[in-house]
C-alpha cells in the first residue's frame, strides 16, 4: 500500500537572476513499512526534498500525494492540520519543548488532536517503554542526554500513529553508542508498528540499516536501491 507518491517534483530558487534547480523532476513512491534513506552530498537537494515531503516547503511544480491528498494544494491552516495527523518529524536538533517533561513532550500532539487522557497516557507510556525511557518519564530535556532526547523525539513522532516519519539527520549530534541504540529502536518500531521511516542522512550507519537507499545528486535521483 502506497503511503506517499512524489510525482515530477521540481523546486526552483531564483537568486540574483540565476535559477537554481534544487530538486529537478523527482518521482518516487513509498510503501507502508519502508525503512528508507535519502543520501547525497551537501547541496544535492535531499533536505529540500524532505522538507517538501513534510509540507514544510512547497514544490515549484509537481505533486506530493499522501492518501491521495496533494500537499501543494492545501491552504496553510489545512496543511498544518493534515501534517499533524499524518506525518511525524525527527529533527537533528531534537526540538523538544524545554519546559515540558518527556511524557508531556510525547503527548503534545495527542493533546492537540484531543485524545482522551486515558488514551494519551497509555500511548505515551507504551512509546517511552519502547524507547527505553519509562524511568525518565518526568524528566525535562535538560536532564536528559542527547541520545535520550532524540529517543523522546522518536516517541513523539510516533505518538499519533502517523502515515510516515521523516527523520532529517537524526544521528548527526549523537555518539556512536547512542546512534546504534537509536537506530535499533527505530528499526524495531518500524517493524512492530509498520510505520514508514524516511531518513535524510550522511551517516553510513543509517545507510547500512536502511532497506532502501535513494541517492540524490544535483537535484535528481541517480539510484534507488532496494536491499533484501
Amino acid at each position: 500500500m502506497k503511503v506517499l507518491e512524489i510525482k515530477h517534483v521540481h523546486k526552483v530558487y531564483n537568486s540574483s537572476e540565476v535559477k537554481v534547480h534544487a530538486v529537478n523532476d523527482i518521482s518516487l513512491d513509498f510503501e507502508k513499512g519502508e525503512f528508507a534513506a535519502i543520501v547525497g552530498p551537501s547541496g544535492s537537494g535531499k533536505t529540500t526534498l524532505l522538507n517538501m515531503i513534510g509540507g514544510l516547503d512547497t514544490p515549484t511544480e509537481g505533486e506530493i500525494l499522501v492518501d491521495n491528498t496533494n500537499l501543494a494544494g492545501l491552504k496553510s491552516s489545512g496543511l498544518i492540520d493534515f501534517r499533524m495527523r499524518n506525518i511525524g518529524f525527527v529533527f537533528q536538533s531534537y526540538n523538544l519543548i524545554p519546559v515540558l517533561t518527556a511524557k508531556e513532550n510525547v503527548e503534545f500532539i495527542m493533546n492537540l488532536q484531543k485524545w482522551s487522557k486515558k488514551d494519551r497516557d497509555e500511548r505515551t507510556l507504551e512509546l517511552l517503554k519502547a524507547v527505553g525511557l519509562e524511568d525518565r518519564i518526568n524528566s525535562r530535556p535538560s536532564k536528559l542526554s542527547g541520545g535520550q532526547q532524540q529517543r523522546v523525539a522518536v516517541a513523539r513522532a510516533l505518538a499519533s500513529k502517523p502515515k510516515f516519519v521523516l527523520a532529517d539527520e537524526p544521528t548527526a549530534n549523537l555518539d556512536s553508542k547512542s546512534t546504534e541504540t537509536l537506530l535499533d529502536i527505530m528499526e524495531e518500531l518500524n517493524r512492530e508498528e509498520g510505520i514508514t521511516f524516511i531518513f535524510s542522512t550522511h551517516d553510513a550507519r543509517v545507510v547500512k540499516k536502511a532497506r532502501r537507499v535513494i541517492t540524490v545528486e544535483d537535484g535528481k535521483v541517480i539510484s534507488d536501491e532496494h536491499k533484501n
